[in-house]
C-alpha cells in the first residue's frame, strides 16, 4: 500500500506499538518500586499482618508478575495478565488510598478539570505567540521584533513555578483575584452563572500562567518559521510581482510557515497536560497534577498508573495527530 492510505497505515501501526511499549513499561516500573503498597496503612495500629495478606489477595498482588510457574496452576494467571485483561475493559483499577473509589473515575474528574485548565491557555498561547510571531518577522530588525525576542526568550527561560508564584502574588495582591483553588470554599450560589463567574475568577490566573510559559516558544518558531519561508523563491517572486507584505504572508507564506507550528502545538498539547502539574501544584487547582502528587504521598500505584498512562498516550496521540495533520498540509510527506 503506498500514498495518503499506506502512510496512515503506517503511522497508526507505529503508535500502536508505541502505547504498548509505554503499557509494559508503566506495568514494570510500578513494581520495580521498594515497598509493598498494601503496607502502606501499617502505621495504623489496628492492622494485622492477615490484613495485609488480605489487601495483597484483593489486588492481586499475591499473584506472581510475569509467568506463574506453580505446578498445576495457570502460568497465565499473572499480575500482568490482569492488568492488561482490566485495560481491554476500561479498567484502572481501585485507589489504594481511597479504597471504595474507582481509579477511572478519579481520573476523569481530574482530567476535566486540567482540561478546562490547559485548552484557553493553550487557545490563548497559540493566538498571540503566532500573531507575534507574525508581526516579529515582519518587523524584522526593528525595535518592535527586538522587543517581541527578548520578550518571548525571558518567557521561555523562566520556570514555569517561578512564573506561577510571581502571578499568583501579583493577581492577589493587586487585583485581588483568589490565590487558589477552584471555586470560593463556603460559598453558596443562587444561579449557575455566579458559580461559572467564580470558578472563571479562580482560573484566570492558572490560565494565564501556562499562556504566559507557552506563548514564548510559539512565537519564536513562528518568527522563525516565517523568516525562513520568507527566502523561498516564490515569496522573492510575489514581491517581484509588486504584492503587499500583508498579502504574501496571507496568501503564500502563511500556511507553509504554520508546517513547523503545527507539529510542535500538537506536540506541547500532549506535554502541557503533564507540564500542567506544577501550574496546578502553586495554584491548588484540582486536577491531574494536585491528583498525581496526593498518589506519590500515598504510595497509590493504581493511581499513578493510571495517570502516568494517560499522560503517556495522550503524548503518542498528540504526536500522531500532528504527522497527519502534517502530512495533509504538505502531501509530500504523505506520498514519501
Amino acid at each position: 500500500m503506498s500514498g495518503r492510505g499506506g502512510f496512515l497505515l503506517r503511522k497508526l501501526l507505529w503508535a500502536l506499538v508505541t502505547i504498548a511499549v509505554v503499557v509494559t513499561f508503566n506495568f514494570l516500573l510500578f513494581r520495580v518500586l521498594p515497598g509493598d503498597p498494601a503496607k502502606s496503612g501499617l502505621r495504623d495500629p489496628r492492622l494485622n499482618p492477615d490484613a495485609v495478606e488480605a489487601l495483597r489477595e484483593r489486588f492481586g498482588l499475591d499473584k506472581p508478575v510475569f509467568i506463574n510457574l506453580e505446578e498445576g496452576s495457570n502460568p497465565f494467571d499473572t499480575q500482568f495478565t490482569a492488568y492488561i485483561a482490566a485495560l481491554t475493559r476500561g479498567d484502572l483499577g481501585t485507589s489504594y488510598a481511597f479504597r471504595d473509589r474507582d481509579v477511572a473515575d478519579m481520573l476523569g474528574q481530574a482530567l476535566i478539570n486540567t482540561l478546562w485548565l490547559i485548552l484557553p491557555a493553550e487557545a490563548l498561547a497559540i493566538l498571540f505567540g503566532v500573531t507575534l510571531g507574525l508581526f516579529a518577522a515582519w518587523r524584522r530588525g526593528k525595535a518592535a521584533d527586538v522587543a517581541a525576542v527578548t520578550f518571548s526568550l525571558f518567557m521561555w527561560a523562566l520556570p514555569i513555578f517561578f512564573l506561577g508564584i510571581i502571578m499568583l502574588i501579583a493577581g492577589a495582591n493587586w487585583f485581588g483575584l483568589p490565590a487558589g483553588g477552584r471555586i470560593t470554599i463556603g460559598t453558596e450560589f443562587d444561579s449557575f452563572t455566579a458559580l461559572a463567574w467564580d470558578v472563571g475568577r479562580h482560573l484566570l490566573l492558572p490560565t494565564l500562567t501556562l499562556a504566559l510559559a507557552l506563548l514564548g516558544e510559539y512565537m519564536l518558531i513562528m518568527r522563525s518559521s516565517v523568516l525562513d519561508v520568507f527566502g523561498e523563491d516564490y515569496i522573492l517572486t510575489a514581491r517581484a510581482k509588486g504584492l503587499s507584505t500583508y498579502r504574501i504572508i496571507r496568501h503564500h507564506a502563511l500556511r507553509n510557515a504554520m508546517l513547523p507550528m503545527v507539529t510542535l502545538i500538537a506536540l506541547t498539547l500532549g506535554f502541557t497536560v503533564a507540564g500542567a502539574i506544577q501550574v496546578e501544584a502553586v495554584f491548588s487547582w484540582p486536577g491531574l497534577g494536585a491528583l498525581t502528587i496526593d498518589a506519590v504521598n500515598d504510595r497509590d500505584y493504581p493511581v499513578l498508573q493510571g495517570a502516568f498512562l494517560l499522560l503517556a498516550v495522550s503524548v503518542v496521540v498528540a504526536n500522531l495527530v500532528a504527522e497527519l495533520i502534517y502530512g495533509w498540509l504538505d502531501p509530500r510527506v504523505s506520498e514519501e
